[in-house]
This record gives C-alpha cells, structure tokens and sequence, in this order.
C-alpha cells in the first residue's frame, strides 16, 4: 500500500500547488478581465513613482485594501465626471485605469501590490495636463480621500509621496 500511496500523496500535493499558483497569479499588466487589449511593455516596481511607505499605521489609517479600492473608485468617478477633466480621461480604458491606480496607491501606500503599469511618464506622455488639471486632480484625491474618512495627516503622507511626479506629469 506505501508505494501507491506515495505516488497519490505526490499528484495531490503537486495539483494543490499548482491550483495555489493560479489562484493566487497576478493578472497580466497588459489585459485583465474587461479591459481593452495593450501592447506588452516591461513592468518594474519603480515605475510607480515612488517608493513605498513603510509605516504600516499609514496603511491602516486608509482602512487596507478595501479602503484603498474605495477610494480609488470614487477618485476614477470623480476624473471622468468632473467637467475640468472629463476629457483628459475620456479616452483612456477606464477599468484598466482603476485597476492601475489601485496597484499604485496600494505599493505606495505599503500595502505589498505589484504595480503593473506604466512609467509616469509614457503613462501620461502627450496628455497635455496642465496646472489647473493637476489641481483638480489633487482636489478629487482628496474628496475621494475625505469620504473614505482619513485625517488630513494621513492624506497628506500620501500627497507627498506623490507631488514629486507633478513635473513628470504636467506638460503645460
């Protein structure tokens, strides 16, 4: 009975491990379900922008993961239904951009995401985002932030980290 059993111990644990494997996969950085289709380019950590913060109150003052995914739901809401940026986004895959925001603020934010997109700048290459845009932007973050219920300190940790990326991403 040992030598079957064996065999049957080994196909089970290498079926479970392979189910773990594709249970836990990231979705590929080019097409996940219901986004349109791009074209393959190189993924890297430091594409996000900056590094992540590593005081995990920070991350728990934006209540983890489900807070982030809110908050970034609202943000996206906001972008496209806001009349003095509707149409920088208007042409962009609005679930792609949801799912990209959430991996950058999640890494950001020290919540162990892979961010999968692009750099800042061929993300934003030939927007033409100017000042005023940067500004409602900044102004939607922070009521999307304000809903979710975070103290100014905490939105501002997150504020800071992305300023920087202000010159990469305003072109007028």
């Amino acid at each position: 009975m040992r030598p079957i059993a064996e065999p049957l111990c080994a196909a089970a644990m290498a079926a479970f491990t392979l189910g773990a494997r594709q249970a836990h996969a990231q979705p590929s950085p080019w097409s996940a379900p219901g986004e349109e289709a791009v074209k393959p380019y190189e993924v890297s950590p430091a594409y996000a922008g900056a590094q992540p913060i590593s005081d995990p109150r920070v991350l728990a003052a934006f209540h983890g993961r489900g807070g982030i995914s809110r908050i970034v739901e609202t943000f996206v809401d906001l972008n496209f239904s806001d009349p003095r940026i509707a149409p920088i986004f208007e042409p962009f895959d609005r679930v792609r951009l949801a799912r990209t925001l959430d991996e950058q603020l999640c890494f950001l934010l020290g919540g162990g995401c892979i961010y999968s997109g692009r750099d800042m700048a061929s993300a934003h290459k030939d927007m033409g985002v100017g000042q005023g845009d940067m500004n409602a932007l900044v102004e939607n973050l922070q009521t999307a932030m304000d809903r979710e219920g975070l103290p100014f300190a905490m939105q501002n940790r997150l504020l800071a980290r992305l300023a920087p990326m202000k010159r990469i991403i305003v072109a007028k």
